[in-house]
């Protein structure tokens, strides 16, 4: 018999519900949880650029959620190192449009961390679903009177058949001046699923620290920690040089994980944030089209990319539940 004749309403197995937060810092925000009916659920936060803010399978918790928890844009501080007053982090904070990574001054122009994307509210908000999957799309507007004028277009895509989600985005210039663009995935792993019994799988060409402290612990970059007390940021670039963009994990005491898949063409700078810290343990997969050093560093080392009047690019990633221990092991025969 059809599953259909069991049920009272569609979202007894999946779907999508539109809630709002009530009190706090995150009072009023906007939430749309999904879930998809094999296991997979996740919340877009859409007056946070519908980043996901929660990820989880079968019940189990997969991204890391800050100490900052939720907190609406009204509390984003654009100077410096501010936006991380309000860096909920969840699985993932989307970084740009403009400036990504540290702090810097760039022609003249004082940037913060991270740029504003991930502060700005949908504007144009809506979801469907059919048989085979469900898909919301958000249009957020990076545009300013005398600045520069971008435009990005939100689609999130959840299979029902399989346990799997996409995200694409495409960057528009709207404006009459050409455009620095960085844009960066900034994917957040977290406990239970980040713990001593993960394991990391990165198939990169090659792997680069960022600093010296980065450097001295080079040879156990994949290695992850207990939750160590005082433990100092790590950042390692790994360059796919033109082979499929991969990035995994897998706890293997609990028997599951998550496979991020992209373009390492479009995406061709790909950063891992090795955060082992007490309270502070993530582990970020973040790829993207640039790293996270700063405007002014990537326009020295001619790694910035631009954006023409008019122009659009498009960007995606793909995320697949690993739901059993040979599913990541057949992964890595690939």
């Amino acid at each position: 018999m059809n599953q259909i004749s069991y049920i009272g309403h569609p979202s007894q197995l999946c779907g999508v519900e539109e809630h709002r937060l009530v009190g706090g810092r995150g009072d009023g925000l906007r939430l749309l949880q999904v879930k998809n009916g094999k296991g997979l659920e996740f919340t877009v936060s859409a007056d946070r650029c519908a980043d996901i803010s929660r990820l989880s399978f079968k019940g189990d918790n997969y991204g890391f959620f800050s100490a900052c928890g939720y907190a609406a844009p009204a509390y984003y501080d654009d100077k410096d190192a501010g936006w991380l007053k309000n860096f909920t982090a969840g699985f993932l904070t989307t970084c740009g449009l403009d400036a990504v990574g540290s702090p810097c001054e760039d022609e003249g122009e004082s940037l913060p961390l991270h740029g504003r994307i991930s502060n700005t509210p949908a504007e144009h908000l809506l979801w469907d679903e059919d048989d085979t999957s469900i898909w919301i799309k958000a249009v957020m507007n990076h545009a300013r009177i005398f600045e520069r004028k971008l435009m990005l277009t939100r689609v999130i895509t959840c299979s029902k058949q399989t346990n799997e989600i996409t995200i694409c985005d495409t960057v528009e210039n709207i404006g009459d001046a050409e455009s620095p663009l960085m844009l960066l995935y900034h994917m957040n792993m977290g406990y239970p699923m980040l713990s001593e019994a993960a394991e990391l799988y990165i198939p990169a060409a090659g792997v680069t620290p960022r600093n010296a402290h980065a450097a001295e612990d080079l040879d156990t970059w994949n290695k992850v920690l207990t939750p160590t007390p005082g433990f100092e940021e790590q950042c390692y670039y790994h360059a796919f040089n033109g082979k499929p963009g991969l990035a995994a994990i897998f706890n293997h005491d609990r028997g599951y994980g998550l496979a991020i898949s992209f373009d390492s063409q479009s995406l061709d700078c790909f950063t891992q944030w090795k955060m082992m810290g007490v309270k502070d343990y993530v582990m970020g997969l973040e790829p993207g089209n640039c790293y996270p050093d700063g405007r002014d560093v990537m326009r020295e080392k001619g790694l910035l990319q631009m954006l023409a009047p008019s122009e659009k690019k498009t960007y995606g990633v793909r995320l697949t539940m690993l739901e059993n221990e040979a599913r990541f092991e057949a992964l890595k025969q690939k």
